[in-house]
């Protein structure tokens, strides 16, 4: 892969879906479909909402280590990042990703107790498409 910034971002940008991975008190993993991160910086960090009560908050909270998986169907291509979840309930994070629609989910708004942001930074990723993988560093 010649450029993951734009092969990784180009995945996170149009899929609809990201995949999230935890590790849960037995160390075991555990992964949840997301809609797709509300920002992104790179592909360095990416920004998820989630609810405060969530289990995956949680294990967030107990073990940061996380990961990102961004599944092309179509192509039957794969992107993951690994790294670490930091759960962010801070104002301005809040207010930083919020949506009209939120409320959906949030129904108190934007100062809804169990609305959390999920702030994931990659520190390394593998790639897969073609019958071939390869890891990559993301800086």
């Amino acid at each position: 892969m010649r450029n993951p910034e734009q092969t990784v971002g180009n995945m996170a940008d149009k899929l609809k879906t990201a995949f999230i991975g935890s590790v849960d008190e037995q160390g075991f993993p555990n992964v949840k479909a997301m809609l797709q991160p509300r920002k992104r910086e790179g592909i360095k960090v990416f920004y998820f909402t989630t609810n405060t009560s969530s289990m995956r908050v949680r294990q967030y909270l107990a073990d940061n280590k996380a990961c990102v998986y961004f599944c092309d169907n179509r192509f039957f291509r794969g992107a993951m990042l690994r790294g670490t979840m930091k759960v962010l309930t801070d104002a301005q994070s809040k207010e930083m990703i919020w949506r009209d629609g939120d409320t959906e989910y949030y129904p108190e708004g934007v100062t809804d107790p169990d609305y959390c942001v999920l702030k994931f930074t990659a520190i390394s990723g593998r790639f897969y498409s073609n019958y071939h993988s390869e890891e990559f560093s993301v800086d």
